[in-house]
């Protein structure tokens, strides 16, 4: 049998927070890279402390600054687009950065950083159960 791949990550590759695969309704606005207005309802695709990723059919740019509307809650803080992904159906793949950590804006408990699906408070759902 083969060795089992490892899991260690070194610190440089260690993310600052933990991802949560999470659609949260949101409105994103503001200038898009032709310099005009522009303002659109998405969800997103994945949430942290630091900000998430969006598909959006406006076209940016990075370093961009854009406003994001929490949809359930009707909070906004801004962010700067730090990531600009692939593209299919007419939308790109956003990464937007919050100018500080702001665990809060998302209303979710993120899993401790040392957190992994294999750990002993990880539990097993199954969906074939109903």
């Amino acid at each position: 049998m083969g060795q089992a791949p490892s899991t260690t990550v070194s610190p440089g590759t260690r993310r600052r927070s933990q991802r949560v695969l999470l659609q949260v309704p949101v409105l994103v606005r503001g200038t898009n890279a032709e310099g005009q207005e522009f303002e659109e309802g998405t969800e997103t695709l994945s949430i942290s402390a630091h900000g998430a990723l969006v598909k959006l059919q406006a076209k940016l740019v990075s370093g961009a600054k854009v406003i994001v509307k929490h949809a359930g809650t009707q909070e906004e803080q801004e962010t700067r687009v730090i990531f600009m992904g692939t593209t299919r159906g007419g939308k790109t793949e956003v990464g937007l950065e919050f100018a500080s950590p702001r665990p809060s804006f998302w209303r979710v408990a993120f899993p401790p950083e040392d957190w992994s699906p294999k750990h002993p408070d990880a539990r097993a759902v199954s969906f074939r159960e109903k």
